[in-house]
């Protein structure tokens, strides 16, 4: 069978196979490496306190990759700005989320600074801190959430939607920061309200198995490019040798008959 291998129509026959088998492995190279990559755990970078600025700036995309992040920033809050929201989960029937305005660069950016049960509380507590004075707030930094969110019952929001906000703060000039900050204990505290109950992410390891199952896919395609030419060459060698055997038994006939 190995004459017939060697022979330059099948000497090429195997090189594209071969060529093909590549592919095919560097593509499951491929597939095994994004499994991988996306079971490993986000990077527990998010419990070292940052600057805001140093995290992100201004319309600047928040990936799910600084979910939790703490961060800080100084800041004023803007009078008349206050948002209360409701339905949310940290604490509290309402929680106040105030307008900041960052000191270094004046982007704005939603805070949810405390919760309390009471609407009118609520309110108060947003407008203590809206006094014009300069305040440095601590917490955590989230991508910001979809108006979709929102429950619009009785005219209530949930969401913490800059998108939103942008239609109902009186200052604003377009630089917005494309997430929030959740503030720790001392801002709540200053603003008479409760704390939000927020803790860091959790960093679960999940493999990705579809990706390991297409990887595995790719190597039987290679597998099979290969397998494929053998047969190819085999097939090609038992029929010449059924051709050969043919034509041995017309020959023997044919001198049988000239006897």
């Amino acid at each position: 069978m190995w004459a017939v291998a060697r022979r330059p129509r099948w000497i090429a026959l195997l090189l594209l196979a071969l060529v093909l088998a590549a592919v095919f492995a560097g593509l499951g190279k491929w597939q095994l490496e994004r499994s991988i990559a996306n079971g490993k755990p986000l990077p527990a970078t998010t419990e070292t306190r940052k600057t805001l600025d140093a995290v992100t700036g201004p319309m600047k995309p928040a990936t799910e990759s600084l979910a939790g992040q703490k961060v800080t920033v100084t800041g004023t809050f803007v009078a008349g700005d206050t948002t209360v929201l409701t339905g949310r989960s940290g604490g509290g029937t309402y929680q106040t989320v105030g307008h900041l305005v960052d000191s270094g660069n004046g982007g704005s950016i939603p805070v949810v600074i405390g919760w309390s049960d009471q609407r009118k509380d609520a309110v108060a507590g947003g407008d203590r801190l809206a006094d014009g004075a300069e305040v440095t707030v601590e917490g955590r930094y989230y991508p910001a959430e979809s108006p979709d969110q929102d429950t619009y019952d009785k005219g209530e929001y949930s969401a913490v939607a800059p998108a939103r906000f942008v239609n109902t703060w009186k200052a604003f000039d377009d630089r917005m920061y494309l997430g929030y900050v959740v503030a720790d204990g001392t801002t709540a505290k200053a603003a008479g309200l409760g704390t939000i109950a927020d803790r860091a992410p959790t960093r679960e390891v999940q493999f990705d198995w579809l990706n390991l199952f297409y990887a595995i896919e790719w190597v039987v395609f290679a597998g099979f490019a290969v397998f494929l030419w053998y047969r190819f060459v085999k097939d090609a060698w038992e029929r010449e040798q059924e051709e050969a055997r043919e034509a041995a038994e017309l020959a023997a006939e044919a001198a049988a008959l000239r006897r």
